[in-house]
């Protein structure tokens, strides 16, 4: 079968392998749709944390159960979603039920191979059979799910006033699920055409242009309050740092996003504001089988956010396209 390998920044390679066997607590699906995550194209870049080469990318992945051992819900033949967070079950996160910060987690496409192949084994537990899905949607249920955990984090409330900044997928994501709270959401994003895609996809409230005077625009959109939770889905550090300025006292502040760096800010303005500081990793099984749900009422229409496609083949020559801005990338999907 065919493999597509990062084999260092930079660098693809793809490989003809053998078939995977799959153990009895493990299931052989077929690849069909693997979404493209920053995560991919920041380890293609080589400034993805916790991330060693060679490595087969891919976590948002779509399959097709072709081997599976007698299992009460799991059949050939089921659509899957696949749970890439492969917790250990025992330290001290699982035993408290945070599986997705498991002290030994191993996410697929970074700790350990992913999707970008055509058959791959995985862990029956980490698989969720999705009947009424398209195989897109499925590949979406991933990217999804880490913005409704980072809006869960937030604990955001209907009617609070909540500051999205980034504008890619995850952001857009994170924008959904604090509307559908009933939140007002604000968008921040240097690109306009991203801004245009937020109000119309996402139906935000209001948007800001970050090279504009945010300060200014914040205050006079929340009469000078600021918004009460910040979640920042940039992965770049001077925005991270600036979202200590923008939340309201008492306010909180969420970082969905992951930067190679270290992270400062002016701790009397902190202290003097009583912020929360939280961090938002992966998501839980309960959040994927929420967005399956959203996505099987209708309530999240995936049709626009996929902006690009390429099959396995086509998929080396195109991922320096996908990284270029000009070319207008909200999500690229591999198609099998």
């Amino acid at each position: 079968m065919k493999s597509i390998i990062c084999e260092q920044p930079n660098l693809f390679r793809t490989e003809e392998v053998e078939m995977p066997i799959p153990k009895a607590t493990e299931a052989l699906i077929r690849v069909r749709r693997i979404g493209v995550c920053g995560t991919d194209l920041h380890a293609y870049r080589g400034k993805q944390p916790f991330f060693s080469y060679p490595r087969i990318l891919g976590h948002e992945i779509a399959g097709e159960i072709v081997q599976i051992e007698e299992d009460s819900e799991l059949r050939i033949g089921d659509q899957v979603a696949v749970i890439p967070y492969i917790s250990c079950g025992t330290c001290i996160a699982c035993r408290k039920g945070k599986e997705n910060s498991c002290v030994s987690l191993q996410v697929l496409g970074v700790h350990i191979d992913g999707g970008m192949r055509e058959y791959m084994k995985v862990p029956k537990k980490q698989l969720i059979k999705t009947e009424s899905l398209t195989l897109d949607q499925i590949a979406m249920v991933e990217p999804f799910s880490i913005g409704l955990h980072a809006v869960n984090r937030g604990q955001v409330q209907s009617g609070e006033n909540v500051l999205v900044i980034g504008a890619g997928p995850i952001g857009l994501s994170v924008m959904k699920f604090a509307k559908l709270a009933g939140a007002r959401v604000i968008a921040m994003d240097l690109n306009l055409s991203r801004l245009a895609f937020c109000k119309s996809w996402a139906s935000v409230d209001e948007i800001i242009e970050a090279s504009s005077d945010v300060m200014n625009r914040l205050a006079e959109l929340t009469d000078g309050e600021f918004p009460t939770t910040v979640i920042d889905a940039t992965g770049h550090a001077p925005s991270m740092m600036n979202t200590i300025g923008y939340a309201a006292a008492g306010g909180k502040v969420v970082f969905v996003s992951l930067v190679q760096a270290d992270i400062t800010f002016h701790d009397p303005e902190f202290h003097k504001k009583e912020l929360t500081l939280l961090g938002s990793r992966a998501a839980t099984r309960e959040e994927f089988a929420y967005v399956i749900d959203c996505m099987q009422d209708g309530q999240i229409d995936i049709t626009p956010y996929i902006t690009h496609r390429a099959t396995l083949d086509e998929m080396t020559n195109e991922f320096e396209n996908w990284l270029d801005p000009k070319n207008g990338v909200i999500k690229a999907v591999i198609t099998l």
